[in-house]
């Protein structure tokens, strides 16, 4: 039984643990900011509203499903995969406890919560500029609710791939490198966007409106990132036998220097290859090298050491040039943001190096086959749920004809035939009457070309 005081130190250990949960989590949340500049930048000025707009959505719709079916739909998965008791009521039922006794779970949920909605809105960059966005939100609902919990279920609910012994930290694969399979997929079905390829199959570019915001966005995430990886590896405290010591901080500072070390590298190594491939250090591939250099370490970051932060770092951004020039040029898939080369394939990558660089193999006597099976299995297992089930959503989609905009709505720029809204008014036509913008500017001066308004 425990004594006053010792009850008073286990609420102690047990609010600090839940406020850096808390602070962890908001800190994931801030992502979302990240991901929307970055998303943002990388598409044509006409398309940026309805970019914002998916983000936002993303967040708002999805995390309702995901309280109201997700979370559960992964407990049941788990049980299902696992063997263990199938309780469906509890799995629903523990969330929704009016009482102070759920404040643990309601803090587990929302921690859950923001690694679910990361894996959703990575599908948003791949299909930018054509989705329609009815058919967006419908699998933004189905990857909240079923598609991504089911994924959790295998794994960290504690399902097969769990007790086969699949390794994924903080997400690698589980968040990252399924979303980027989905984005993927959905940009296969979807089909690229117009003038994207010429009819001999050769590719144009289509720039993105601001190299600035796609910066501001990748340095954002890259904060953010701290969250997912050192938010994972710290308990600040634990209580035990009436005593109180560090919990989990005994290796944070190995995860917070390995995350930083692979994103440095990741920037390294897709720099690099892009100079080596065109003699230019491609800014783009540079800041979507940091990302790719997150990923591939985001699994693995509790379980390497520093050498080879630096190696899964370099290899996971120079792939991303390789990647996505065998995406657009082989595949001809239009993939605008980039997603499988910074999310997906660095995040298989990453899983698959586990065993190359764990410490299990080089200090506990673990044998690399041991290590590298379970990986194997699980990367292959994601990967195939994650693309069956993109697939059967937005190839019915496609088959109702529902899936992507007009060509007149396309060329006119999702804003206006979406939204209703210019982002950025100042740059449109004048009227067609006067020849006047609604701020006064534009006012046709007697030589014929447009001047400011202003009377010099």
């Amino acid at each position: 039984m425990l004594t006053p005081l010792q009850t008073d130190l286990a609420s102690v250990v047990e609010g600090v643990n839940l406020v850096w949960v808390l602070t962890v989590t908001f800190l994931i949340f801030f992502m979302h900011a990240g991901f929307a500049m970055l998303e943002a930048g990388q598409v044509r000025a006409k398309n940026v509203a309805n970019q914002l707009t998916k983000n936002l959505l993303t967040w708002s719709i999805g995390v309702i499903v995901f309280f109201l079916l997700g979370a559960a739909v992964s407990s049941i998965v788990a049980a299902l995969t696992s063997g263990s008791a199938l309780d469906i009521t509890g799995a629903f039922m523990s969330l929704y406890a009016p009482d102070a006794s759920a404040t643990t779970a309601w803090v587990d949920w929302l921690f859950g919560a923001v690694f679910a909605m990361t894996a959703a809105t990575i599908v948003s960059g791949a299909v930018a500029g054509r989705a329609r966005l009815r058919a967006y939100l419908t699998y933004t609902i189905l990857i909240a609710g079923v598609i991504y919990p089911v994924v959790v279920g295998f794994t960290w609910g504690g399902g097969f791939l769990d007790a086969l012994g699949f390794h994924d930290f903080a997400g690698g694969m589980i968040v990252h490198g399924m979303g980027g399979i989905a984005g993927l997929t959905a940009a296969w079905i979807i089909g690229p966007r117009m003038d994207r390829f010429k009819p001999d199959g050769t590719a144009n570019v289509i720039p993105g409106h601001s190299i600035t915001f796609a910066v501001l966005g990748t340095l954002i995430l890259a904060f953010g990132w701290y969250g997912f990886n050192v938010g994972t590896a710290a308990a600040p405290l634990a209580y035990a036998d009436g005593a109180v010591t560090l919990g989990s901080f005994a290796y944070v500072g190995r995860v917070a220097l390995v995350t930083t070390l692979g994103m440095a590298a990741g920037a390294i190594g897709a720099g690099g290859v892009a100079m080596y491939k065109t003699g230019k250090v491609d800014t783009l591939y540079v800041a979507n090298g940091v990302l790719a250099g997150l990923v591939g370490i985001t699994a693995i970051a509790d379980d390497i050491v520093w050498p080879g932060a630096l190696v899964v770092g370099l290899l996971a951004g120079a792939q991303l040039p390789v990647i996505f020039e065998f995406v657009e040029k082989r595949l001809r898939i239009d993939d605008v943001c980039a997603v499988f080369p910074v999310h997906g394939s660095a995040g298989v990558l990453g899983a698959l190096l586990y065993p190359v660089f764990a410490v299990p193999l080089w200090h506990d006597g673990a044998s690399f086959v041991s290590l590298a099976v379970p990986q194997v299995i699980g990367v292959g297992v994601i990967a195939i749920w994650t693309f069956v089930a993109t697939a059967v959503v937005f190839g019915g989609f496609r088959a109702l004809g529902q899936v992507r905009v007009s060509s007149d709505h396309e060329r006119e720029g999702l804003d206006t035939a979406e939204h209703g809204v210019d982002t950025y008014p100042e740059f449109g036509s004048p009227d067609h009457d006067t020849g006047i913008r609604t701020d006064g500017s534009g006012v046709p001066s007697g030589d014929g070309f447009m001047t400011t308004g202003r009377e010099d």
